[in-house]
């Protein structure tokens, strides 16, 4: 698929997408009533964008000092490959986590699970760990504080 394969109304919806979100509890329809078209119809060419493989997937990015948060910390785990998913879930569901996925292990780097833990300050960000910890009873673990953010932007494709 090339970029001249792309319709105008779908280059539109994908340079409507591509940045920041509206925070409300309707953002496609506030997306789409700047491109003048029905929140369904935006909807059915952003389902079709992904089956045609031209979207592969949405993220979102916490911009946690806006939030109050003004500490997070990246925690990586080491668990065992037959809980992995068990303790990803347990992981995931904690209101302080907005990341949580696996990553291969390596000799010199044991840990497999990862999750990123926002909060008010680094004691927060330690009692949340040490709470799940104990919550998925995973015992290995090392946290990565952040010092110091170096980019958090969003690719561009259409302007």
């Amino acid at each position: 698929m090339t970029v001249e394969q792309l319709t105008e109304l779908e280059k539109q919806v994908i340079s409507a997408v591509q940045g920041d979100m509206p925070v409300t509890a309707r953002p496609y329809e506030e997306i789409a009533n700047q491109l003048a078209i029905s929140e369904e119809r935006l909807l059915t060419i952003l389902e079709d964008l992904v089956a045609r493989g031209i979207i592969r997937r949405f993220g979102a990015t916490l911009r946690h000092q806006k939030s109050g948060y003004q500490s997070n910390v990246m925690v990586a785990w080491q668990v065992d490959e037959a809980r992995i998913e068990a303790v990803g879930k347990i992981m995931a569901s904690f209101r302080a986590v907005s990341h949580c996925y696996r990553r291969d292990p390596t000799a010199r780097w044991p840990y497999n699970l990862y999750t990123m833990v926002h909060g008010k300050d680094e004691a927060g960000c330690r009692a949340t760990a040490a709470k799940m910890a104990a919550k998925a009873e995973v015992k290995d673990y090392a946290l990565l504080f952040s010092r110091r953010e170096l980019k958090k932007t969003s690719m561009q494709y259409f302007k």
